[in-house]
């Protein structure tokens, strides 16, 4: 009876180990790649965001922006004043 025992106690701690030391295992890979992602960041060059093409770009582009909302409001007022069976 102890030796039942005695194997079945050594092979919950060994699945009790195994599993802890595979979420450690897991959350050391994890840091690893963040850490590399983050080395990886700090290498590619950022633009300057003071020059005029991309304050040029960005207004233009909130003004696409402005002009797709307008249009946008204006078609959902036609279609609710529209009667039904009207295209």
């Amino acid at each position: 009876m102890w030796n039942v025992l005695k194997w079945v106690l050594a092979a919950l701690a060994a699945g009790f180990i195994g599993q802890f030391g595979k979420s450690f295992a897991l959350r050391l890979i994890d840091r690893r790649r963040r850490a590399k992602a983050r080395e990886a960041m700090s290498d590619v060059p950022i633009p300057a965001q003071d020059s005029a093409e991309v304050r040029l770009e960005k207004t233009r582009i909130e003004a696409d922006a402005k002009i797709a909302k307008k249009r946008a409001k204006a078609e959902a007022k036609r279609l609710k004043k529209m009667k039904p069976g009207e295209d």
